[in-house]
């Protein structure tokens, strides 16, 4: 199967010998090859649903069997009861965890130095936890059931494959993301895509995010690529409808390593305003010559939490128009419990950097006084508006039940507005 045994590289290397040649002297050879490279990725996106498929169906297979009440038919026989057993199985794996758990760092929101704080990460993460014991592991790493493949893991992005060689390069043009697309539907498959799963085109090489794209649920859309040269997830995708790791490592990030998500606070504006501080942060750089220094700097920090629904119910959430249909009934979108717990907003320690984070809270916070600049034009307006929700997820700070989201500005724009 080539989609597997074949290295990635060799995919941009048929293409592009077959895109320098001249189409009367391309042989039968060249095009069956391109044709068998083109039914390799096709059943290669086959397969990688399939194992979605069946993940999911174990997934909820042992959910099932840990959730169910355990019985003895032998009781009365003078056989060891099965409930007792299990018992001590849990008492094993609760004592493990406890042990995990005691050895890490403490959380880095106990700077905070105040009651209001300690009360409410104290009792946020608390039930977070508790009723996310088999759901918070699987965002970082997996769940703990018996499904394991290198081709899917289960709550993150599955990579499907197309073969399309692209004229243009490594750019794909419109015709080029349309002949994606009916690929995609070659390979009959479009029923079982969701939005979030990621499109690889393996014919313009492997390098970045090059010839990725992203199901909204309808049609493959381009990586966004303002805040870097590599690309991030399009503001298309509420990032609160999927786990907070969902797309690592399928869409690749540069740098810290620190993806970008779309994120609207305003919901939890009040208890963002509540929690405010101005603290002092120590952070790790890295000189030219590759030694490294502590910088002490300020941030405005607080936080909130995300709690689910007394009634059971999802959280759902309010998207834009622009945005397509989402997974739920209706086409509706939903909070993933994956994000349920705290989470740690910063931004700048400046005037500007508290004024953008009041701006993204819409209300919460006193108006503030309005200066000669206060009539925008609609362009202007509409793109300050969806500046409003463009963070960074900090990776090395966060933790199953606690995310850490940083405020991204126009300062580390790449492209022109």
């Amino acid at each position: 199967m080539h989609g597997v045994s074949l290295p990635p590289h060799q995919f941009a290397r048929y293409a592009e010998t077959y895109l320098q040649t001249e189409n009367r002297e391309r042989n039968r050879k060249q095009r069956a090859l391109i044709q068998s490279l083109q039914a390799a990725c096709r059943s290669y996106t086959r397969v990688v649903l399939r194992l979605r498929v069946q993940a999911e169906a174990d997934a909820r297979a042992n959910a099932a069997t840990t959730t169910s009440p355990p019985t003895s038919p032998q009781r009365g026989r003078g056989l060891p009861s099965v409930r007792s057993t299990t018992s001590i199985n849990n008492m094993q794996a609760a004592k493990k965890s406890f042990s995990r758990s005691s050895s890490r760092a403490p959380s880095p929101t106990s700077s905070f130095n105040h009651s209001h704080h300690g009360h409410v990460y104290g009792h946020a993460r608390a039930p977070s936890m508790a009723g996310q014991t088999s759901a918070a592991p699987s965002v970082y790493g997996g769940g703990g059931g018996t499904f394991h493949s290198p081709l899917f893991r289960l709550r993150r992005a599955p990579l499907l494959q197309v073969f399309v060689p692209s004229p243009e390069g490594d750019w794909l043009s419109d015709a080029s993301v349309l002949e994606c697309e009916k690929e995609l539907k070659r390979a009959g498959v479009v029923h079982l895509m969701r939005p979030g799963d990621v499109v690889w085109d393996t014919a313009v090489g492997d390098e970045g995010n090059v010839g990725r794209m992203v199901w909204d649920g309808g049609y493959l859309i381009d990586l966004d690529y303002t805040y870097s040269r590599v690309g991030d997830l399009p503001k298309y995708l509420p990032t609160l409808a999927f786990p907070p790791s969902y797309f690592h490592r399928v869409v690749r990030t540069m740098g810290s390593g620190n993806p970008v998500c779309h994120i609207d606070v305003a919901p939890w504006g009040e208890e963002i305003a509540a929690n405010l501080q101005l603290i002092q942060d120590r952070v790790k750089t890295e000189t030219p010559q590759g030694g490294h220094h502590m910088v002490v700097r300020w941030v405005h920090r607080s936080s909130f939490t995300i709690r689910p629904s007394a009634s059971g119910k999802p959280f759902r959430l309010t998207v834009p128009r622009d945005v397509g249909p989402g997974p739920g009934p209706g086409g509706a979108w939903f909070v993933d419990p994956g994000w349920y717990g705290t989470v740690v907003v910063e931004a700048e320690g400046t005037n500007e950097g508290l004024a953008d984070l009041q701006a993204r809270c819409r209300g919460a916070f006193p108006p503030r006084a309005v200066g000669a600049a206060a009539g925008l034009s609609p362009e202007r307006a509409a793109r300050e508006e969806a500046q409003r929700s463009v963070f960074r997820i900090l990776r090395e700070k966060s933790r199953p039940g606690e995310i850490w989201i940083r405020t991204v500005t126009d300062k580390e724009r790449l492209l022109p507005p």
